[in-house]
């Protein structure tokens, strides 16, 4: 009798603990695209988010343009969603530029990133892609873009990339 007790209850432990995982492990977000072979890549991984719309970085007049000053601006509440698993990714966006004719608007660069929450994107790609946006909207005598986000697995990815 004591068995039988012990047994239904250990099967009522592992009933609840199955359904307290279910409901606290992250959703992952279905994205748009073919469906995956267990661990492949397709060129659509690769390329998402690199080329989708994203709000205009604003900029504003240098008032010290024959000054040589530096411009450091962190972001550490970046967001992005894996192409590959839907998941959540995080990190610290920080920017390092010197001016040239002008210096970009901070609001307008909060909604730019705030944009990436949605956006399935590799590490890799967000910093060549802010990069990219960040030179051709200001033009900057110098300019270095870091991404160093959160661990995956144990694993930490930080991605520089700067003239």
């Amino acid at each position: 009798m004591a068995k039988q007790k012990r047994s239904a209850v250990e099967s009522e432990v592992r009933a609840t603990v199955s359904s307290v995982r279910e409901s606290t492990e992250p959703k992952r977000r279905k994205l748009p695209g073919k469906p995956l072979e267990a661990g492949g890549y397709t060129d659509e991984h690769a390329q998402s988010g690199v080329s989708e719309p994203l709000p205009e970085l604003e900029c504003f007049p240098n008032q010290y343009p024959g000054a040589n000053y530096t411009v450091e601006i962190t972001f550490p509440e970046f967001d992005s969603v894996c192409p590959k698993t839907g998941l959540p990714d995080s990190g610290t966006v920080s920017i390092e530029y010197v001016p040239n004719k002008v210096c970009v608007e901070l609001k307008s660069l909060k909604l730019y990133y705030l944009a990436y929450r949605n956006l399935g994107i590799f590490s890799e790609n967000v910093v060549n892609r802010v990069f990219e946006d960040l030179q051709k909207a200001l033009k900057p005598r110098k300019l270095k873009v870091r991404g160093e986000f959160s661990a995956r697995g144990g694993i930490y990815t930080n991605v520089e990339r700067e003239i």
